[in-house]
């Protein structure tokens, strides 16, 4: 696992000790960022389920100012905060369930990533509420099987502008309007 762009470009990180963290692919991950490439400047970032922070940690390299990351998990917290500290980059880290985190978020993002455990529900109880704590022109990634049932439209007018497949799993892109 590496960082693949930016200011930490080439960067290696740290990857999970067990099976419990899913890593994105490196394919899926250059896909992602360079369809944000022109909004991540300047951008304030939500990484929920953030298992590793890699994807945060991307953003950040690449211009993002701002990065929260949550996940409920002990070891992944850590895992993210020595990510960061490998790349010498700041963040938010919240140990925290992740839809806990929404119901009490008071901010506003421009990019919001989710990457749930898969097949647990949780990314559809996740979208709506996270729909409800993005800026205007703000986009919302989510990374789930390919095959997996995702709701069209979300709260706070939120709704699927795209998605693509990469093997056995898919990006769905939301925005507004």
């Amino acid at each position: 696992m590496r960082v693949i762009a930016g200011n930490c470009r080439g960067r290696k990180l740290n990857t999970p000790a067990d099976d419990a963290v899913r890593p994105t692919t490196d394919m899926v991950k250059e896909a992602l960022f360079s369809s944000l490439q022109f909004e991540l400047e300047g951008a304030c970032v939500l990484d929920l389920f953030a298992g590793s922070g890699q994807l945060s940690i991307e953003a950040l390299s690449r211009g993002a100012t701002r990065a929260v990351m949550c996940d409920c998990s002990k070891d992944s917290v850590r895992l993210i905060k020595s990510n960061l500290a490998v790349c010498g980059l700041h963040a938010e880290v919240v140990l925290t369930d992740s839809l806990q985190y929404l119901k009490q978020c008071e901010k506003k993002f421009d990019i919001a990533l989710l990457d749930p455990p898969y097949a647990t529900g949780l990314l559809q109880k996740a979208l709506p509420a996270v729909s409800l704590v993005m800026n205007e022109n703000g986009v919302i990634v989510a990374e789930c099987p390919f095959g997996e049932a995702v709701p069209e439209s979300l709260e706070n007018g939120f709704s699927e502008v795209k998605n693509k497949k990469y093997g056995s799993m898919c990006l769905h892109y939301y925005r507004k309007g």
